[in-house]
């Protein structure tokens, strides 16, 4: 009989031949041409590890090829385009626990990046305030010296409160990859080593949700498992289909974009993470089109209400071209002060620990900001002071022919979108440009 020692030696060896397998598979992907037929591909052995694929026993039901094919075309556009390997090997997990950023997941550089920071974001409010006794007066150290206990439960509230917002609280689906195949799809449709394993969970209570993430978090966490995609496929399916495209407009017609060979959130998806309806503007409500518009334009379907989790934009390029994304005061001001920014493309936190910051004007005058950006260099929590009485950084540049948005950093300018003309001091730290 072959020793764990063996049989943990061969599970390795499979491993890298399935990462091996699929890097290559994408890699080719990538390099072939939009109209080529796709190629057909032989049943593979789920590229997943054993221990991260659970038994269908558990009562999940697969996916059909029907709805595969409306769900890759509902992501990507065409059936024959799949997750690259970035995507494929993005997971969510923790920086070092029991330590000053063991609330802080590390993210990729790729597209996945805007769905781990999302969560991210709801990973500090259930710290901050979903807790007991989490209202006023939390302090930075409730973010601090999380053991992997509770590392574990709050990326479980964070994905369990995304979905359930995504199913309108109602109920949740989560996918999860299993160790049977599914249904043969159709000879059009592109076998992407994953999805035909996939397994659908349906939930009408959030308690019973929540557990079952907590049971299967590992699945999500730990290299191999394919964490960003299952939870994405998760949050598609809690949504559904039909939902999202009636949630759609024809300014966006699937949720993931194709950006230098690789696929980005559309705004879309980005509103489908934080207030749980995937539409494609950052307005208030739905409002007419824009001076440029044709008379015949539909009008811009943007976001309904106020969500748990806020969203800051800003760009240096679209300010050059003044074409500042606009974003409503539903995104900026969230029931908790937790904000997903969007700098330069690039995705990061903004925090306050003050839960009435967004709901007591005095409040406001001065406080102070916490950034977390997501990069390995960054070993500990930005803290910022906010002054929204003074106005020092609107006082004459020494050159007057520099424009006040290329003498700040970014980071500042983004959030003078929420809080006009205010100051802010970065407590001796370099700044983030």
């Amino acid at each position: 009989m072959m020793s764990d020692c063996g049989l943990d030696y061969i599970e390795l060896l499979q491993q890298e031949v399935d990462r091996t397998s699929a890097k290559l598979l994408y890699l080719r992907n990538e390099e072939e041409p939009e109209e080529a037929p796709p190629p057909r591909h032989t049943p593979h052995t789920c590229s997943a590890p054993r221990r991260l694929a659970i038994s269908p026993g558990l009562g999940g039901k697969p996916l059909t090829p029907p709805f595969t094919e409306n769900l890759r075309r509902l992501l990507f556009g065409r059936t024959v385009r799949v997750f690259n390997f970035d995507w494929r090997k993005s997971f969510f997990h923790f920086r070092e626990p029991n330590s000053e950023l063991s609330y802080a997941l590390q993210v990729d550089q790729g597209g996945a990046r805007a769905v781990q920071m999302v969560i991210q974001a709801r990973i500090i409010k259930h710290l901050l305030f979903s807790q007991q006794g989490g209202s006023e007066g939390r302090s930075l150290l409730s973010l601090t010296e999380l053991g992997p206990p509770e590392q574990q439960g709050a990326l479980a509230a964070a994905l369990s409160d995304s979905l359930w917002l995504a199913g309108q609280e109602e109920s949740a689906t989560v996918t999860m990859v299993t160790e049977d195949d599914s249904p043969k799809p159709p000879s059009e449709y592109r076998l992407d080593l994953l999805t035909e394993k996939m397994h659908t969970f349906v939930f009408n209570r959030k308690e019973e949700l929540s557990s079952f993430l907590l049971d299967h978090i590992h699945c999500f966490q730990e290299e191999g498992g394919h964490g960003v995609v299952l939870f994405l496929y998760s949050l598609v399916c809690s949504r559904t289909i039909d939902r999202i495209r009636e949630d759609l407009d024809s300014s966006t017609a699937h949720l993931l974009q194709r950006r230098l060979g690789n696929f980005v959130c559309s705004q879309a998806l980005l509103n489908l993470l934080l207030t749980g309806r995937a539409t494609p503007h950052v307005c208030n409500g739905t409002q007419a089109p824009g001076g440029g518009a044709a008379p015949l334009d539909p009008p811009l379907q943007g976001v309904l209400s106020r969500g748990d989790i806020g969203y800051l934009h800003w760009s240096r390029e679209q300010m050059d071209r003044d074409r500042l994304l606009q974003v409503g005061s539903m995104l900026k001001t969230p029931r908790f002060p937790v904000w997903l920014c969007c700098i330069n493309s690039t995705y990061s936190v903004l925090f306050s620990l003050t839960r009435s910051l967004l709901s007591d004007w005095r409040t406001e005058h001065q406080f102070q900001l916490f950034y977390y950006n997501g990069q390995n260099s960054q070993n500990s929590t930005a803290r910022l002071t906010i002054d929204t009485h003074s106005h020092h950084w609107e006082a004459p540049s020494v050159d007057p022919g520099v424009d006040l948005e290329k003498r700040f950093p970014s980071l500042e300018m983004t959030i003078r979108t929420k809080w006009e003309g205010a100051s802010i001091n970065w407590g001796g730290i370099p700044p983030f440009y």
